[in-house]
């Protein structure tokens, strides 16, 4: 190739470029073009992702001028939900509005997925977080933080707590909190968080890891005792219980998100607008209203903020899961 061919040859690619960099604002504008857009919910109805994503997308809709469906596709802990999605069209017509489970933890316990919970998204937003609080029954001796770790350090596999399930973030916190300190616990997975709940408060089991919105009637009732909160923060709701680093924990701030994600490969614009779009409707007030209902803090924020977050929590739970020896049904 001679000097002038290059030349024209990088004309002509600098150009394309230009034309697809120009066209980048106006696919956003034209989509979805009145197309509608499935939003898939990898867990069954009427938990709080499905009922927070319903809502959402009900909002959506309107605001980019189309209908936004929910499609719940439960299952494997939400994984078959997430693998559905990470193989559709890369076009913004099919998102996944999931939690950390199938992004950043279970990938780590189930050995080989249909997906790659990173390479195979594009992050939009973060819907929320969840915080947790390490709960006891009322009858139990235990005090605080210490009190509980003392004891499992006295009596190694004498004390259990409940989980939702093998995998889950409540077990995760269980199982940090078994490395952080010596302590040594059963783990008692049942299957879902309320079943867990039902049995701690019964004292069944000795203590759990329990979502703030499920524990906190039970703590203003007396009959459960908070011992700590696994945010970075007190909560307002509760301002006499420490955190979790107050209780003398470090790395301990465990919050469950909601975001959603679309295909990788959809274009930069779509999700931009996802992300504008979406962050309008979590400014509604029904939402704010529900969120708070459900216990979610809401968030919102930039693409990379999302994949920043995945990506660190991806890491934090591996290194549980491995140093562990922690395995899925």
């Amino acid at each position: 190739m001679n000097a002038h061919d290059f030349s024209a040859t990088r004309r002509r690619l600098l150009a394309a470029l230009g034309v697809a960099l120009a066209a980048g604002p106006a696919l956003a504008q034209e989509w979805p073009g009145g197309k509608t857009i499935t939003y898939v919910v990898p867990y069954p109805p009427g938990g709080s992702t499905d009922v927070l994503g319903r809502n959402i997308a009900q909002r959506l809709g309107p605001l980019l001028a189309t209908t936004v469906i929910v499609d719940n596709k439960p299952g494997a802990t939400g994984t078959i939900g997430a693998a559905f999605v990470a193989r559709a069209q890369p076009d913004g017509y099919t998102l996944l509005g999931t939690t950390i489970g199938p992004q950043a933890i279970a990938p780590h316990l189930m050995g080989k997925l249909p997906y790659d919970p990173i390479a195979g998204f594009e992050p939009v937003i973060t819907i929320g977080t969840i915080p947790h609080i390490l709960v006891v029954g009322a009858g139990q001796p235990f005090q605080g933080v210490a009190d509980l770790v003392a004891a499992g350090k006295a009596q190694p596999g004498k004390l259990a707590y409940a989980s939702g399930g093998n995998g889950t973030i409540l077990q995760m916190q269980g199982e940090l909190l078994q490395q952080q300190t010596g302590a040594r616990f059963i783990h008692v997975p049942y299957k879902g968080d309320t079943p867990a709940l039902q049995d701690t408060l019964g004292e069944q089991v000795q203590f759990m890891f329990a979502p703030a919105a499920a524990a906190l009637p039970h703590v203003q009732a007396g009959k459960l005792r908070a011992l700590a909160v696994t945010s970075a923060r007190r909560l307002p709701a509760l301002p006499q219980v420490p955190t979790m680093g107050e209780a003398g924990l470090k790395d301990f701030v465990v919050e469950q998100w909601h975001a959603v994600f679309a295909p990788a490969r959809t274009p930069a614009a779509i999700v931009q607008r996802l992300n504008a779009e979406i962050a309008k409707a979590l400014k509604d007030p029904a939402v704010t209203a529900l969120a708070d209902k459900l216990g979610i803090t809401l968030v919102g924020g930039t693409p990379g903020q999302l994949a920043a977050l995945q990506k660190a929590d991806s890491a934090k739970w591996a290194k549980v899961i491995r140093d562990g020896n922690i395995k899925a049904d």
